[in-house]
């Protein structure tokens, strides 16, 4: 549906978000002793849930949703949406988020906003391959490389910070909209 709001031009896709919220599972928690020994010891234990961390949440047993979203106040729509266990890290599914896409978004695409746990060469490089820019919080340190560089100096740049600030407008407040909504932490 997303998709349908860029191509019929109702949202602009230009600069897009993506984060990942870990959700709740519903009833009793498994724990990773009996998990590894396959004991159910109780019931109302959801058995397809996993054990994942935030350092928001900390410790959660459950899901995992990967959502990218349009930026532009004030019609914020996800674009595309993955549900995984919590164990799952960002980083391995980000090129599954991607491709739920449709080519037409994707080609209007110029920049991704993501967390600091989204920044890796590869992630960066598989971006640039589907024809747009991932800005993350980089770092500078002692023997960084040029290639690198290139990021930090993109991030700190006047442009790249506004292009990051729509990160903090758009998805987080998308992610809590939706849990709300659709009653999903916990997950049922």
């Amino acid at each position: 549906m997303g998709n349908l709001f860029v191509v019929e031009g109702l949202v602009r896709s230009h600069v897009v978000a993506t984060d990942t919220a870990l959700l709740k599972s519903k009833g009793n928690v498994w724990h990773r002793s009996s998990i590894k020994e396959g004991i159910v010891p109780c019931s109302g234990i959801d058995t397809d849930a996993r054990w994942g961390y935030s350092h928001t949440k900390k410790w959660i047993f459950g899901y995992k949703l990967h959502i990218i979203c349009s930026t532009d106040v004030p019609t914020i729509v996800s674009l595309s949406a993955y549900v995984t266990t919590a164990n799952v890290s960002d980083k391995p599914i980000y090129s599954d988020v991607v491709s739920c896409l449709s080519p037409k978004t994707l080609k209007k695409i110029h920049y991704m906003v993501a967390d600091p746990g989204f920044s890796s060469k590869k992630l960066y490089d598989l971006s640039m391959k589907r024809g747009f820019q991932l800005v993350c919080p980089v770092k500078r340190y002692k023997n960084t490389s040029v290639e690198r560089l290139r990021l930090v100096d993109f991030y700190e740049s006047t442009l790249g910070q506004v292009i990051y600030s729509k990160r903090r407008i758009s998805i987080e407040p998308l992610i809590e909209h939706i849990k709300s909504v659709f009653r999903i932490d916990p997950v049922p």
